[in-house]
């Protein structure tokens, strides 16, 4: 018999969410922030460290930080079905998942400090091929890590009661590791007097990644993986397993309304330290308030969305959540100066960031359930690992995306990317009412009464 799963143990395994997203967020939200741009008296510390590698576009209209960006995120995104593949068809004696966790968390740590510390030298070539080999070590190691973490979301999720609540508990842990992310250069300003300007980003940096480094660690050393799932080796071959999680007809469907809402969500957080500080002339101090309101609106948002989402299902909600962000992005892209507007874009963002933010990983684990319960082989793994291997794409092309757009720094060319993220938020929000919800959890009841 195995050990019962319980709240509290959705809880712990919950931890290890805000350790990896504390690590995503300060690479997603500050790396463009430091290594683009140009500062000015008010906001010191945008590109400080953009002398230090090459700024000129160098093909067309994309520069070389955009693509070294975008070509991580693809790097990343192929890499997902192949450790994927490799932990379901793991058999370690700790489990087919927890093992991973243990091994990367620290090397994961200690790239994401490298980052910001060791393309510094005089040389402004090795800085560019130092900056993409450790970029591509980042999203390796994230892979390594995230992939068969969320391999547990579903295994974990036994039932439905327990795969909204694990979702709710992983979306809360989620956005509190990236709103903390914020604070970086909050924390660096309090360190600056001990390490000088360059120096106090780089120490905070290393500050957030060794908390991120522990909260990792704890659930990967308290869960014992074999107690609660009794799990067997998958037997099909990484591709072909992403070639038959992709024959799902309604995760296509999820999927593609996912790639697109995640094109839209890239451009809008990548840009957001700007829009702040270049339309509406806020001191980058302040991102770290605004976020942490967006978070605490949102967090009080969480107990309505998990109760409506058992009463009214996820779909309904999930489209909501969409159309929530295309009216953020409108505000954005016609926002004036003031930190009113700030406040405005954070309390609007709160909500499709509470449903969007826990329930699309419970539909992949429902997904995932009713093709176990099909065809008795448990792929949770490559599920998830297909679903960030799409949405990965959407973030590359969003990264050169925004780097194109912007690369002249003018308060339109920010603007632009507000309102392409609208239209194509928009067409996710259309497709994704073709994914049939009802159909996926009548069969999976069906399936398990019979």
């Amino acid at each position: 018999m195995k050990k019962q799963i319980t709240n509290k143990l959705l809880w712990i395994f919950a931890v290890g969410q805000f350790g990896w997203s504390l690590l995503s967020g300060v690479v997603s939200n500050w790396m463009v922030y430091y290594y683009t741009g140009s500062p000015n008296a008010q906001n010191p510390n945008t590109g400080i460290f953009a002398s230090g590698i090459t700024q000129s576009p160098i093909l067309f209209k994309l520069t070389l930080f955009g693509l070294v960006l975008a070509v991580g995120r693809i790097f990343d995104a192929i890499t997902d079905p192949l450790i994927a593949g490799w932990s379901d068809g793991s058999n370690f004696r700790g489990g087919r998942r927890i093992p991973f966790m243990r091994t990367i968390a620290i090397p994961f740590a200690a790239v994401t400090i490298g980052l910001f510390a060791l393309p510094q030298t005089a040389n402004v070539a090795v800085n560019d091929v130092m900056l993409f080999v450790l970029l591509m070590v980042f999203y390796l190691f994230m892979t390594i890590f995230c992939t068969p973490y969320n391999a547990l979301i579903a295994e974990l999720g036994d039932t439905q009661q327990h795969r909204i609540n694990v979702s709710t508990y992983i979306s809360l842990t989620f956005i509190v590791g990236q709103s903390i992310s914020f604070f970086l250069p909050n924390l660096a300003g309090m360190l600056e007097g001990v390490a000088g300007q360059r120096g106090s980003i780089r120490l905070a940096v290393g500050i957030m990644a060794a908390i991120a480094c522990v909260a990792m660690l704890i659930p990967a050393f308290y869960i014992k993986e074999r107690d609660y799932i009794d799990s067997k080796p998958s037997q099909t071959k990484p591709f072909k397993s992403l070639i038959k999680t992709f024959q799902n007809k309604q995760f296509r469907r999820f999927v593609y309304s996912d790639v697109i809402y995640f094109f839209a969500l890239t451009l809008f957080q990548t840009g957001l330290a700007f829009y702040e500080t270049k339309l509406m002339e806020i001191e980058d101090t302040w991102t770290f308030v605004l976020t942490a309101t967006m978070t605490a609106v949102s967090v009080a948002l969480y107990p309505l969305v998990n109760i409506l989402a058992k009463k009214i299902g996820k779909k309904k909600l999930i489209i909501t959540g969409f159309f929530g962000y295309c009216i953020v992005f409108l505000i954005t892209y016609f926002c004036g100066k003031g930190l009113g507007f700030g406040f405005l874009v954070a309390v609007c963002a709160a909500v499709p960031m509470a449903i969007l933010g826990i329930l699309p990983q419970a539909c992949v684990a429902d997904v995932a359930e009713l093709s176990r319960l099909e065809t008795g082989e448990d792929r949770s793994g490559m599920f998830f690992a297909a679903r960030t291997f799409a949405f990965k794409m959407g973030q590359a092309l969003a990264m050169v995306v925004f780097t194109s757009i912007t690369v002249s720094g003018t308060s339109q060319s920010y603007r632009t990317t507000a309102i392409v993220a609208f239209f194509t938020c928009l067409a996710g929000a259309l497709i994704f009412f073709l994914y049939k919800e009802k159909m996926i959890l009548s069969k999976i009841d069906e399936l398990k009464k019979g």
